[in-house]
């Protein structure tokens, strides 16, 4: 995160509506919520990736080393905006974890309003190395020249596609369509009549549909957002959201709530997800598959996922705890283990010198795409999603509404106006 950006993050924070505000207000050292743990450190987590079982490993290792200071996962919901909402409760007065989950969206408004503490003071005086976290990732959670959270589950959308789909198509197998043209004029329709099934699965708006659709946007050179200035109504971001009802309506992509299922049981040839599915897809799909980078040009998607945080309303000593435990559980052995069954990304940068992991490497070529694609083919999501209040859910029902055949440009303009409000009631009065 550049210096200009971060600058402008110091806004981004009053996107934070009143409830959420009041609910985090007197989170600070002097919180009622400090001294109320039960003596077990409790890491609420929404279990991304389906890492419930992964998480729960690595916690029993933590605990066999660290039988005075045991660990305990809790389920903090079924997604981060749940898990979100659950933090939220407990700082009006409930009992406070000591480590969350904070995704790419909800990191800064915690951090911004002091519902999480920063780690710096706490990695020098517990004597933490951060300098193995890959550096574009752990600077996504600074702040004011402060750190307030880690990496921890983070991707990039990739696609997957089955290979004898592919190869009934007529098409190549060590890539994917360069472009979304290409996949129009070739891969949909060439898929659909080889296989007799659409050629991609992608989730609907309630499930990330603005995430995963965000880099088709720039490659048409369209946006949602250029900082503050809305982009719905731009000629090329109208075009782009023309072109996924499109893609719809010939049939060439079906938009379900959940897609890894949709791919998984082979109802579609191809699927646009998180890499964070990998790990699930290898269990659950029905041949053998490969990944590709998102459609260019570059760059053509994003970074997303989830880093790790912790409350500012706890006691000094629980945080002692709380951040040596974030290292143990993000170090170099543990992010392999961790990307071995998850498919998310490793967080240390010493990882790929590990023998283990250099064989892994080798023996599944699928994990590689979206380190690759991570360097060559992202850049950071616009402010419209990710720092307005509610951006990417209204984006989401918009793109909704686009696919079910409402007008993209009567649909984009109430979304602009919508989110205007919000930007002109929060945002513009304190620039």
């Amino acid at each position: 995160m550049n210096i200009s950006r971060r600058c402008i993050l110091s806004l981004a924070g009053l996107t934070i509506s009143t409830a959420a505000l009041s609910a985090c207000a007197g989170t600070g050292s002097s919180s009622s919520s400090e001294d109320k743990g039960n003596g077990t450190l409790q890491f609420w987590s929404n279990h991304p990736g389906s890492s419930r079982d992964i998480e729960q490993k690595l916690i029993d290792k933590w605990n066999k080393d660290n039988p005075d200071t045991p660990a305990q996962l809790i389920d903090g919901g079924a997604n981060y905006e749940e898990l979100g909402q659950k933090f939220n409760a407990a700082l009006s007065g409930g009992d406070l974890p000591d480590v969350i989950v904070a995704s790419d969206v909800t990191w800064f408004n915690f951090a911004f309003t002091e519902a999480t503490t920063p780690l710096d003071d706490l990695w020098k005086d517990n004597n933490i190395d951060t300098s193995t976290y890959v550096k574009t990732l752990l600077e996504d959670y600074k702040y004011e020249d402060k750190h307030y959270g880690v990496p921890y589950s983070r991707s990039t959308p990739l696609m997957y596609w089955y290979v004898e789909d592919l190869k009934k198509a007529g098409l190549p197998t060590d890539r994917g369509p360069e472009t979304w043209d290409e996949f129009l004029n070739e891969w949909g329709p060439k898929l659909k009549e080889a296989t007799g099934k659409p050629a991609l699965a992608v989730a609907d708006g309630s499930n990330y549909l603005d995430w995963y659709f965000e880099g088709a946007f720039w490659t048409f050179g369209g946006a949602y957002s250029d900082e503050w200035d809305l982009k719905f109504t731009d000629p090329k971001t109208i075009e782009a959201g023309k072109f996924l009802q499109k893609i719809v309506d010939e049939g060439f992509v079906k938009v379900v709530k959940d897609s890894a299922n949709e791919f998984g049981i082979g109802n579609t040839a191809g699927l646009l997800e998180s890499t964070g599915s990998l790990g699930g897809l290898k269990e659950s799909a029905k041949g053998d598959f490969v990944t590709s980078y998102l459609p260019g040009p570059k760059p053509g998607t994003t970074t997303g996922g989830a880093g790790l945080a912790i409350p500012a309303g706890i006691s000094d000593e629980r945080k002692k705890v709380a951040v040596k435990f974030i290292d143990f559980i993000t170090n170099t052995e543990n992010t392999i283990t961790f990307t071995q069954e998850t498919g998310y990304m490793p967080v240390r940068t010493d990882a790929a010198d590990n023998p283990e992991q250099k064989k892994y490497m080798k023996e599944n070529p699928n994990a590689t795409t979206a380190i690759k694609q991570l360097e060559e083919n992202t850049k950071s999501q616009d402010y419209a999603r990710v720092f307005v209040n509610g951006g990417g859910q209204k984006i989401g029902g918009a793109l909704d509404k686009i696919v079910a055949g409402q007008d993209v440009e009567e649909t984009f303009k109430a979304l602009q106006e919508d989110l205007q409000k919000v930007i002109d009631r929060d945002i513009k009065p304190n620039l």
